[in-house]
């Protein structure tokens, strides 16, 4: 038996509809870059982007557990001294609820070249509406373990 090695061109795409309402956003975070990466089809292949695209919908009824609202922060630094800033998750969530999940899912993908083409092709949005219907979207269902 051969191993194979997919090429770029080979690559098959397919677009999934993810419904976030009442999902951890960690465990939903690691299923997408799961399928952004490609590694569920059997000819993933490290160095290329093999993955699909994926859609979130309701992004702003995610769930978190514990005191994670309070005690996660998200930083950014403006390079000047004392230029640092950080958000609560609760404060993200109100004002960008988007940003939570592209950051969790973000984190979870290489850190290179290869990463960014994968964040690409993620499309989150805070309401139920999405604009990508004319790619036919496949409704991908994970189970919740939310209360």
């Amino acid at each position: 038996m051969k191993t194979v090695s997919t090429k770029p061109h080979e690559v098959e795409r397919k677009w999934y509809l993810v419904d976030a309402e009442g999902q951890t956003l960690g465990r939903l975070a690691s299923r997408i870059a799961t399928i952004l990466r490609g590694k569920h089809k059997p000819g993933f292949t490290p160095h290329v982007d093999t993955g699909d695209f994926v859609i979130v919908i309701n992004a702003e009824k995610i769930h978190v557990t514990g005191k994670r609202l309070d005690t996660k922060f998200y930083y950014r630094h403006s390079g000047y001294p004392g230029g640092i800033k950080a958000e609560s998750l609760r404060v993200v969530l109100q004002r960008k609820p988007e940003k939570a999940l592209m950051e969790a899912v973000r984190r979870m993908l290489p850190k290179n070249n290869l990463g960014r083409t994968m964040l690409k092709k993620l499309k989150v949005y805070g309401g139920s509406e999405h604009p990508h219907e004319a790619q036919k979207p496949e409704s991908l269902e994970f189970e919740s373990r939310s209360r």
